[in-house]
């Protein structure tokens, strides 16, 4: 569905009444203020004003044959997305803008210095979650700052989409924006898939639920996707990367939250910790000594494990952690995606306690 100029600027106008009603209706302790959800509110509808139909990019004489080429992309995995991958078949993905910058917004995670749990802020219809979104990197990096200066350790960063998890379809859906569209075209098709995926399954304050999920129907829906249009598999370079980041991350983590939940004296797990922390540090160093390995030269994590501490490692967990339930349930419902979002849906519903129990108990 489009909206009109008209509608959209009136819409603009009502984003303060809008974030006042959305703060009336705040959740738990340490709920955003009226004012995160004007910015939020705002911003979003900012956003929306500022796109055009995908037809429209692509017939405009203006509009750069890359470019093109690469939103004619898009609109086919978008319509994969429906016939082959069972997602919603809405407006989503089918108005472009360019932000003219880097992020669609940056999120700011924090957990404390001895531990792996996110901090947590509540929204409505979103439950409780462990990021805080802002449309201005300065927001963030001041939000991010505050929360330092109360010991906890934080990470900002850029995000190139977001879900509003189907609530503004009747304003145009989810636009694809230039921040997904710049990246690879197989990083553009994972998260237009895992987005999606975010509108067939939320179970609200299950944050690892959630991300692990679509980051599963990405994995699964890029495989189709280049078997289905004849396109060459990832490569394997890229592949064995993001393997090895999950290994060595995962490896990690689990170190730190057995550590963090020893008996052993704080001074001791600060200093266990550091050496957890170097040694993860190295380990990628070693791999980057390889003159002719899949890292040889590549720099692409290299800020990452630099920044690397509870908050971002316990981030990753979200969307890692349950990957592999969610792949074996996938083929436990023969490998069918309709069958497989219903039985997401199923375990949505259930009480956090009984989704994660049932996941645990999938066979190959």
């Amino acid at each position: 569905m489009q909206v009109g100029a008209a509608m959209r600027w009136a819409v603009l106008g009502s984003a303060a009444t809008l974030a006042a009603a959305l703060g009336a209706l705040c959740l738990g302790t340490g709920c955003s203020s009226v004012g995160y959800y004007a910015q939020s509110v705002g911003g979003h509808l900012d956003l929306l004003q500022r796109t055009r139909p995908v037809a429209d990019w692509l017939a405009d004489p203006a509009t750069p044959p890359a470019l093109k080429a690469r939103l004619a992309v898009a609109q086919q995995a978008r319509r994969f997305a429906v016939t082959d991958l069972a997602l919603p078949d809405n407006a989503s993905y089918t108005r472009h803008a360019d932000l003219g910058r880097s992020a669609a917004v940056w999120n700011v995670v924090a957990a404390p210095e001895l531990s792996l749990t996110l901090k947590t802020w509540c929204y409505p219809v979103m439950g409780c979650v462990g990021y805080r979104g802002y449309f201005d990197q300065t927001a963030a990096e001041a939000e991010g700052a505050a929360l330092r200066a109360l010991g906890l350790e934080v990470s900002v960063y850029g995000v190139p989409a977001y879900s509003t998890l189907g609530w503004t379809n009747w304003l145009g859906g989810d636009p694809l924006l230039n921040t997904v569209v710049a990246g690879s075209e197989s990083s553009m098709v994972r998260l237009i898939f895992h987005e999606l995926a975010h509108q067939v399954a939320y179970a609200a304050g299950d944050i690892t639920f959630n991300e692990s999920y679509a980051t599963a129907v990405e994995r699964l829906g890029l495989a189709r996707w280049q078997a289905s249009t004849g396109r060459s598999a990832e490569d394997p370079a890229v592949a064995q990367r993001a393997a090895d980041f999950r290994t060595i991350t995962h490896r990690t983590r689990a170190a730190l939250d057995a550590l963090y939940r020893s008996e052993v004296d704080d001074a001791i797990k600060r200093t266990r910790k550091a050496e957890l922390m170097a040694a993860m540090r190295a380990e990628l160093a070693a791999l980057k000594a390889s003159p002719d390995g899949p890292w040889a030269g590549f720099t692409g994590y290299d800020a990452w494990f630099a920044r690397a501490n509870n908050a971002s490692l316990a981030l990753q967990a979200a969307y890692d952690g349950l990957v592999p339930q969610f792949e074996l349930l996938f083929r436990a419902q023969g490998s069918d995606f309709a069958r497989f979002h219903a039985e997401v849906q199923r375990l949505a519903a259930l009480p956090k306690d009984q989704r994660r129990a049932a996941l645990d108990t999938i066979q190959p």
